[in-house]
């Protein structure tokens, strides 16, 4: 199996409330003089208190174009991206020098080349370092790269393989648009990074209180006829959300029967896992998972408390659930947890682990 070494979470520098980032949509979104009342009721109903964001509010009018926006991807996701995967490191007892593997993920900006190419050098990072750079995974990324993770581990389980997110979510918030879908995304997203770092089982390390659990198996289901149901249009002006009402329907009807027959293939019951890692979609598609899977109430505490601190973080999120379960809702040793996100495709990612 592969042991999970560390998990951190970090954060843009620019943290907001909720209505003044709805004050700062209003101006950059809505035509002059629109009624607001419909925008006011989208980011009211997120239950987001709070986001960070890369750039100052009044710098999100300024942004013209894609161009634009990706520049200041690439710069804000090399800084965050460092940050994260040094702390992360330093957290496992371990140096970038021992690193074989970087797998990088994001669906917020484009590089080549790309940025785990680019962190290799301020990081410290050997030159034969074997580098998997994933784009278009969207808020299943996180959970995904993980699975990827897990793959490499075991065919090299003396290896060492270092995942990171970087999602700046607020940087593909489309001006001068008022469609549904952009408030929509304009009321959930946030920004910000997760890296882990994982040991095969043939590596020896330390086991404390920052390490986390072991991966175990893991499991992806893309479904059918459901194309359009999350990803992004690729406009002149960026990355235009794609965003169907009907995501929390995809989860109900399929997500209980993905889960029951995962857990099914290790003798597992939903009833004997001891901690749900679920990414948080949003209130409607959160409400929808704990329905499928008759959740106990308070099952996805963390989750929610998380999109109501920073919102969603789309690949990044899960991870950072992950590291806030570890530190404030620790599993007992030996039973079994589930990570699970969905995204594009549309498709479902699940990750089963032992804490």
């Amino acid at each position: 199996m592969t042991r999970i070494a560390a998990v951190h979470g970090v954060l843009a520098p620019h943290r907001r409330t909720q209505s003044e980032i709805t004050d700062m949509v209003a101006r950059t979104c809505l035509p002059e003089g629109t009624d607001r009342r419909v925008l006011d009721r989208l980011h009211r109903s997120a239950k987001v208190r709070s986001r960070h964001m890369t750039l100052p509010l009044e710098r999100y009018g300024e942004l013209d174009g894609f161009g634009a926006a990706n520049d200041v991807f690439i710069a804000a996701a090399t800084d965050l991206g460092t940050k994260a995967v040094r702390d992360a490191l330093d957290m496992a007892g371990l140096s970038a020098a021992d690193v074989d593997l970087l797998i990088f993920t994001s669906v917020t900006g484009i590089a080549t080349p790309s940025i785990d190419a680019r962190l290799a050098g301020r990081l410290g990072l050997r030159p034969d370092v074997k580098r998997l750079p994933l784009f278009g995974l969207g808020c299943a990324g996180g959970a995904a790269g993980l699975a990827r993770m897990h793959d490499y581990l075991l065919g090299r389980p003396d290896h060492v393989a270092v995942l990171l997110s970087v999602e700046l979510c607020s940087l593909t918030f489309q001006r001068n648009d008022a469609s549904m879908t952009n408030l929509v995304a304009t009321a959930l997203f946030g920004d910000g990074a997760a890296a882990v770092v994982a040991c095969g089982a043939g590596r020896p390390g330390r086991r404390d209180e920052s390490a986390g659990p072991t991966i175990v198996d893991t499991r992806s289901h893309l479904y059918p006829d459901t194309g359009r149901v999350m990803g992004w249009d690729i406009k002149d002006s960026g990355f235009k959300v794609v965003l169907d009402p009907q995501v929390p329907d995809v989860v109900r009807r399929y997500l209980a029967d993905d889960v029951e027959g995962f857990l099914g293939d290790h003798g597992i019951k939903p009833k004997d896992v001891t901690a749900w890692v679920c990414h948080p979609g949003g209130p409607k598609v959160l409400e929808a998972v704990t329905e499928a899977l008759d959740l106990p109430e308070e099952a996805l505490d963390v989750t929610w408390r998380h999109l109501a601190d920073v919102g969603n973080l789309s690949s990044s999120s899960v991870l950072h659930v992950l590291r806030d379960t570890l530190a404030e809702r620790r599993p007992p040793p030996g039973t079994p947890g589930v990570l699970l996100a969905m995204g594009p495709g549309f498709a479902c990612e699940l990750v089963l682990l032992r804490w």
